[in-house]
């Protein structure tokens, strides 16, 4: 169970690297629920396959490359936790005042909540 976490796991970070959404749903359920943290607080709640492919295409064009590396694993009963080294190239402006070509070293973290063999919930945290 544990090593088929880790393939659906691993087959989700190279669709998120390789800019291939649907690599990265492939492993979804439906109903999935994505939440992103920053400093602690959620800045977004995705609620569904749907809305989850919306903004992973709009995500696309933020970036003129990205890569997640997973630098730690853990499995608990029904959640798998990953640690990541996270390193972008950005490919246009932000009003946060990072400019194009600026690059992102982040280090953070993951939680998937499986049911079966899909992923039902996300949550990131850098």
């Amino acid at each position: 169970m544990n090593e088929e976490r880790q393939k659906i796991i691993q087959n989700y970070i190279d669709g998120y690297n390789e800019f291939d959404i649907e690599k990265m749903i492939c492993d979804f359920d439906d109903n999935i629920i994505f939440k992103n943290v920053q400093n602690g607080k959620v800045n977004m709640v995705l609620n569904g396959i749907n809305e989850f492919k919306q903004q992973a295409e709009q995500a696309k064009s933020f970036f003129d490359n990205r890569r997640q590396q997973i630098t730690f694993l853990k499995h608990n009963n029904g959640t798998t936790e990953i640690e990541v080294d996270y390193s972008a190239t950005l490919a246009m402006d932000f009003p946060n005042g990072l400019k194009k070509g600026d690059k992102l070293e982040l280090k953070g973290k993951s939680v998937f909540v499986f049911f079966g063999d899909k992923i039902i919930q996300l949550t990131d945290e850098y």
